[in-house]
């Protein structure tokens, strides 16, 4: 405990941690208020995203890149997945189908792209391991054609389309997520050896905390995160209102921001410490585990939670941009190389979407 208490003396941004008591008790008194308890979740979660950080990087430093990328991609989705079960019960599909897609375009650009920016900024050429960003790109790309055949189906014949897209969804559902578990399997068990980190990092002056410490602060902020994120999702669509923000820039930047506060926290750390390895596994691996196991997890969930089932018939204008940012994380990750002029690239076409969508929002289905 002496370790987190000097953590938190020494960093002034988990002195918003005070703000996390603030966010449970307005809600409790004031849940009428929007506009403040969005502001309040948001300064709660960016010192929790902090501190999951560090407790990830620690629990990497003993088990490795790889692992410690997963891991993190984990708990940081469980944000997305608490968000997205909220909106579920309360029968918001077209939140939950936006957070979803923004989820994996915001993992795949802006969090790959700044951790280009971040790092290259630091270090003139990193490298990483150009294996595992293929495999999870590859992963990537076979959720894009699942989400693309419902959409595709439903255009050619409205009709048919309407009557098995239920069914289809249920059984790609399926797919994915036994897609995503030998995904696991062959990056953690049967060909661990080729997912080694290209880099050992730069550490030095920095000690990790003890594994029983991280693991604890793991599971502890974890909580916390998904009981602000829960007032979050309550209070973020009239507080767009307020703010002139459209519903479909609200699910696909804003929550999908705001989910992967954590994520992104660790990733931009591990690429100024010049571990891009664990970087581009945060990234990438996150956007995959979204599109081939909350996604599905959240279909198959409707039948239980939700007023009515939840398919996985996307707008086209989702499935598009979920298609170009999957290639575009395959273009630049193909070489193993990144420098910052990368970074901006990918930041580019991320400001392409969010500026198309704050301008342009999808119609509602």
């Amino acid at each position: 405990m002496s370790a987190l208490l000097k953590e938190i003396r020494h960093n002034p941004l988990l002195w918003l941690l005070g703000f996390v008591p603030v966010v449970f008790a307005t809600s409790k008194f004031k849940p009428e208020a929007h506009t403040l308890l969005f502001v309040l979740s948001v300064l709660a979660i960016v010192p929790l995203a902090a501190l999951l950080s560090h407790a990830t990087e620690s629990v990497a430093a003993k088990t490795g890149d790889a692992v410690g990328g997963l891991l993190n991609a984990t708990l940081g989705n469980l944000t997305e997945l608490v968000i997205a079960l909220t909106a579920l019960r309360a029968g918001q599909y077209m939140l939950v189908k936006a957070s979803i897609a923004g989820a994996i375009v915001t993992n795949s650009l802006f969090m790959l792209g700044a951790s280009f920016l971040l790092g290259g900024f630091k270090y003139h050429v990193q490298e990483f391991n150009r294996v595992s960003a293929r495999l999870q790109a590859g992963l990537l790309f076979l959720a894009t054609i699942a989400l693309l055949i419902p959409s595709a189906i439903s255009k050619a014949d409205p009709v048919a389309g309407a009557a098995i897209t239920q069914k289809l969804s249920v059984g790609l559902a399926v797919l994915l997520t036994v897609a995503y578990g030998l995904g696991m399997l062959f990056s953690l068990k049967t060909h661990r050896e080729l997912f080694a980190s290209a880099q050992h990092g730069d550490d030095a002056g920095e000690a990790p905390w003890p594994i029983g410490l991280a693991l604890a602060t793991l599971a502890g902020v974890t909580l916390l995160v998904a009981l602000v994120s829960e007032v979050f999702v309550e209070s973020v669509q009239k507080a767009a209102e307020s703010f002139g923000m459209t519903p479909a820039f609200v699910g696909f930047i804003v929550v999908a921001l705001v989910g992967g506060a954590a994520e992104m926290a660790s990733a931009f750390s591990g690429a100024r410490k010049n571990r891009l390895d664990l970087s581009v596994g945060i990234a990438l691996g996150s956007a995959a585990q979204i599109a081939l196991f909350v996604a599905p997890v959240l279909v198959l969930a409707s039948y239980f939670i939700g007023p009515t089932p939840m398919d996985l018939q996307f707008w086209p204008g989702a499935v598009v941009m979920i298609f170009l940012a999957t290639l575009t994380a395959s273009l630049v990750t193909n070489s193993g190389r990144s420098t910052w002029f990368v970074g901006v690239l990918v930041l580019m076409v991320y400001a392409i979407f969010a500026m198309t969508l704050y301008l342009l929002p999808p119609r509602s289905q």
